[in-house]
């Protein structure tokens, strides 16, 4: 039987043991559903992922003109 607990905690009290059994209980049971459904959860996550925009967010900055980067710096100067 559980006993009642303080405003400050949980509202119900249960031993560290028994805590510790019901929290394995529940990682099985979420990790055999997830072994189950991994498919149809994956679907999902990709279907509210939002599509990447032509438009990059970043500009980008490396390669794109090549004949910029590509001089070279005279060395009879240094």
């Amino acid at each position: 039987m559980t006993r009642r607990r303080n405003a400050k905690s949980s509202e119900y009290a249960v031993s560290d043991e028994a805590a510790a059994y019901i929290a394995d209980a529940l990682m099985e049971l979420a990790l055999q559903f997830e072994a189950t459904h991994f498919a149809q959860i994956r679907r999902h996550y990709q279907s509210i992922t939002p599509t990447r925009s032509t438009v990059p967010r970043q500009p980008d900055v490396f390669e794109k003109y090549p004949g910029r980067n590509s001089r070279k710096r005279k060395t009879s100067e240094i």
